[in-house]
């Protein structure tokens, strides 16, 4: 159609040479990227289009692994890059063996519970009852001391700067002093003495496993 404008067609001739004004290299002669990225001009921003936005160059993005804790002694069992990690893993663990405890105790408690003689509904009934009874209760409980142990223990780490079984300890008998202390002195003393050895029994657990 262009004859009827008065144009004339463009020969291939002409069509490579514009492509190569437009480019600035011969598409036709290239064997290997590394010869367009070497061809002076070809990264030129300024020949983009100002909407591309790159008329300021390229920006990177540089993306660094986040360094693993340096306190001295929190290299433990599992690496961790701070104390938000042992937080979320010491708490998610020890909710989930409280779970598991408290519903297989429950699951024990309901079969010694089941009525005599019931229909198989009421059977399930009641093993199922008694074990959403005890292992949310267990879970819960675990979960909050976990949660309060780490919390306490990760301070005590950044209070004196290295982290050991005196923290630990420490912070095992303060969880459980502050869990049990709207109770009484009597049930805070038990639950302080049972933090604090269930917390010396981890540093042994966790010199073994090292």
């Amino acid at each position: 159609m262009s004859w009827l404008f008065g144009s004339k067609p463009k020969t291939e001739e002409q069509s490579q040479s514009d492509l190569k004004q437009s480019l600035g290299f011969d598409p036709a002669q290239v064997a290997d990227v590394s010869q367009i990225l070497q061809t002076p001009g070809v990264l030129d921003s300024s020949r983009l289009h100002p909407l591309a936005g790159l008329d300021k160059g390229i920006e990177y993005l540089d993306l660094e692994d986040e360094q693993l804790t340096t306190v001295e002694g929190a290299q433990g069992i599992i690496p961790s890059r701070s104390w938000t990690d042992d937080l979320c893993y010491g708490t998610g663990a020890v909710y989930l063996l409280g779970l598991g405890l408290g519903g297989a105790y429950g699951m024990q408690e309901g079969i010694k519970n089941i009525p005599p003689n019931s229909p198989g509904k009421l059977q399930l009934n009641t093993v199922l009852n008694h074990m959403t009874k005890r292992g949310p209760y267990l879970g819960n409980s675990a979960g909050v001391l976990a949660l309060t142990y780490n919390l306490i223990d990760s301070s005590l780490d950044a209070l004196r700067g290295k982290h050991d079984d005196y923290n630990t300890v420490a912070a095992g008998a303060l969880a459980g002093a502050l869990f049990r202390s709207s109770a009484g002195i009597k049930p805070m003393a038990y639950s302080t003495a049972l933090m604090a050895g269930a917390a010396s029994a981890w540093c042994g657990i966790k010199r073994l496993l090292q």
